[in-house]
């Protein structure tokens, strides 16, 4: 048994997010009936793949990802091109690899490109199996102590938060298809100040807290990008007619629309009227590869 032990403890902060999480995954399990298309499963993890590379500083847009991935050529730097073709292919293998296997985390980050794993490691992938913790928790711990190890030359990044996912994903299968990196990339300077305040701290707790924040804040999202028509009720139906009735022919951003519709409060604009609108493809964003653009806007799908 290995007595590595990660610095962090446990918080009220923690234990409410966990709540709000599993509710969350409750509710996408029960309307989605346990799937997820297919369709929907390869546009978040294009979307995965372009936020992971982006917080690596890789320049390609999600349309170029997109198309990359399609088959197509694209005017890019060939190396960035070939960080789209390795971080697909390591995301594919996901599904079949173990998370308590060093062997695996080597295989993966062999597609992304080559380096040698410590000692470390192995007492890291040991306390996961042994750690009591909530899968939640010791997930994020886990992407915290990797980053710490710093264990390859190159792409430690990618790897545990890819690592993270695959954690998640054995827990529940819809986190192998959300889209969390996307929330990390918007949220970029929180995420390494938390990794920085972990370092100084010796504790990563409130590295913790960040990634469940952004844990609940992705499955929130789902509803803008998942469920398909035929799961939407009469009741959103109409409500996002109202919206669709509202918006006209402008383009027009979420305070003018709460506006129009003589709305205050935001979060019942979101989940009534804007999800559904965007989930029956009523309407678009003008910004669909940064969806907390403060400059994001919406119009009628083209």
């Amino acid at each position: 048994m290995s007595d590595y032990k990660p610095p962090f403890h446990m918080t009220d902060k923690m234990t409410f997010l966990i709540a709000e999480i599993s509710e969350q995954v409750g509710r996408i399990t029960v309307l989605q009936e346990g799937t997820i298309s297919p369709h929907l499963r390869r546009k978040n993890r294009i979307r995965t793949i372009h936020s992971s590379l982006a917080i690596e500083h890789n320049s390609l847009s999600l349309e170029q990802v997109t198309a990359i991935l399609d088959g197509k050529r694209i005017l890019g730097n060939p190396n960035e091109i070939k960080e789209v073709q390795n971080a697909y292919e390591a995301f594919e293998l996901m599904l079949g690899l173990d998370p308590s296997s060093v062997d695996d985390l080597l295989k993966a980050h062999k597609l992304m490109m080559n380096g040698l794993v410590p000692e470390h490691i192995h007492n890291l992938f040991a306390w996961y199996r042994q750690a009591e913790l909530h899968p939640l928790i010791k997930s994020a711990v886990f992407h915290y102590e990797f980053e710490f190890i710093h264990p390859f030359a190159d792409g430690n990044g990618r790897m545990g938060r890819m690592w993270h996912s695959l954690l998640l994903g054995k827990w529940k299968e819809l986190f192998f298809w959300l889209p969390i990196e996307e929330l990390i990339q918007s949220r970029q300077k929180e995420y390494y100040d938390a990794l920085g305040a972990a370092d100084r701290q010796a504790d990563s707790a409130g590295f913790v807290e960040l990634m469940l924040e952004i844990i609940r804040d992705s499955l929130k999202e789902v509803t803008v990008v998942g469920c398909s028509t035929d799961q939407v009720t009469d009741q959103d139906k109409t409500l996002a007619e109202r919206l669709f009735s509202v918006l006209g022919d402008n383009t027009l951003s979420a305070a003018e629309l709460m506006e129009r519709l003589g709305l205050s409060h935001r979060p019942t604009f979101r989940k009534n009227y804007l999800n559904p609108a965007l989930e029956q493809n009523l309407i678009e964003r003008t910004i669909p590869d940064k969806l907390n653009s403060k400059n994001q806007k919406y119009r009628k799908c083209k």
